[in-house]
């Protein structure tokens, strides 16, 4: 039993240590050194782990459920569809060039043009916010706050791709959260008659 909690205690320091090695060096040319010198360790050690493919994909998904299921939390609290709306917004939007979560999600992308499982896991990533978005368009319609001018399954897809977008101009310093939120607040607006600022 000591030997399990040993390994999952060495497992966890490599995934904090290839998110930061990816962080600071990117995902295209990171080497097994690279994670092994941010986990305090010779490469052979980390390659017992399992290797850089095996640590960058699970790091990969170890990322997308901390985003997820952060604002898939930050959704369900709120029973008001327009409050729902607003938290599944907020959530998913970074708060700056600085912000690590969304960093490291945009660090994979490129790789799931060429690997299959990191396109795989990139498609559930878009799904699953696809999801949100779509449960608070059709609790809006429900409550009879949002009158949706186009399926709820289109609006949620385009709200996500918006954001995908914008996401890059956040964490490249060329757009504001602040600037962002609105941009999505005024696109619900236009597609569900309902205004987001409105109290």
């Amino acid at each position: 039993m000591a030997r399990r909690k040993d390994q999952d205690a060495r497992r966890a320091q490599l995934a904090e240590a290839t998110e930061r090695a990816v962080l600071a060096r990117g995902l295209e040319g990171l080497r097994l050194r690279d994670i092994a010198e941010e986990a305090d360790l010779t490469p052979a050690a980390v390659l017992y782990y399992g290797g850089l493919d095996r640590l960058v994909v699970e790091t990969f998904q170890q990322a997308m459920e901390r985003f997820c299921g952060e604002r898939e939390a930050a959704a369900e609290r709120a029973p008001d569809a327009r409050e729902r709306m607003r938290a599944c917004i907020e959530a998913g939007v970074a708060t700056g060039p600085g912000d690590r979560l969304p960093r490291l999600l945009f660090e994979f992308w490129p790789r799931s043009l060429r690997d299959p499982a990191v396109a795989a896991m990139d498609s559930t990533l878009f799904e699953r916010q696809v999801s949100i978005y779509y449960g608070a368009l059709l609790l809006g319609r429900e409550q009879g706050l949002f009158t949706l001018r186009e399926p709820a399954r289109t609006i949620a897809a385009c709200l996500v791709a918006m954001e995908d977008g914008f996401q890059t101009e956040i964490l490249a310093g060329r757009r504001t959260r602040t600037e962002v939120i609105a941009a999505l607040h005024s696109y619900v607006h236009a597609m569900t008659g309902c205004d987001l600022g409105a109290a």
